[in-house]
């Protein structure tokens, strides 16, 4: 396996974890999504929100779309769990499309990222993709665990990678595309 394709892996993977997330999401009780619970972010809402503005940072970033931190700081929060799983999976798909039209020599080059008054810092494409991969997972692993507290049960999230554990995602992954 090279490099590009571990990128599109965890690419993948991020899109198919999301789903699986946000479908146990979307089945929460009234009051549940907003709910105060312990935890980084107060709540799932919050902790969702945060996920995908900061996806948008790094896309923004990656694609050198030129907007900078301002992207976060003009992210609009969503309140309903429908409309934020459909911004989610735009982003994930974006991070999809971008990671595979990475060539071999893309995860070395250097894309400019805005850190305020800290300046503007040239990162590594790969670096930047690894650490999108591991926000997410550290703020997935959150939801998670305040999934617990609710009346829907934490769906498992750590079965795409191994040919073992296809037999408990194919469907999934085919109805996704990947």
């Amino acid at each position: 396996m090279t490099l590009l394709d571990h990128l599109r892996r965890m690419a993948d993977n991020n899109l198919w974890s999301n789903d699986r997330l946000y479908r146990a999401v979307l089945q929460l009780k009234p009051g549940e999504f907003e709910a105060e619970r312990t935890s980084f972010f107060p709540s799932i809402k919050a902790t969702l929100n945060h996920i995908l503005a900061v996806d948008h940072l790094y896309l923004d970033f990656l694609e050198e779309g030129g907007i900078g931190a301002a992207v976060y700081d003009d992210y609009v929060l969503f309140d309903e769990p429908q409309a934020l799983f459909a911004a989610q999976a735009a982003a994930d798909r974006r991070l999809i499309a971008f990671c595979d039209g990475l060539s071999a020599d893309d995860p070395n080059r250097r894309v400019i990222t805005d850190r305020r008054e800290d300046g503007m810092i040239p990162e590594k494409i790969g670096d930047i993709l690894a650490n999108v991969f591991l926000h997410d997972i550290h703020h997935r692993g959150q939801v998670h665990a305040m999934l617990s507290g609710t009346s829907v049960a934490p769906p498992q999230l750590d079965e795409f990678l191994l040919d073992y554990d296809l037999k408990v995602r194919k469907a999934e992954v085919e109805w996704l595309g990947l």
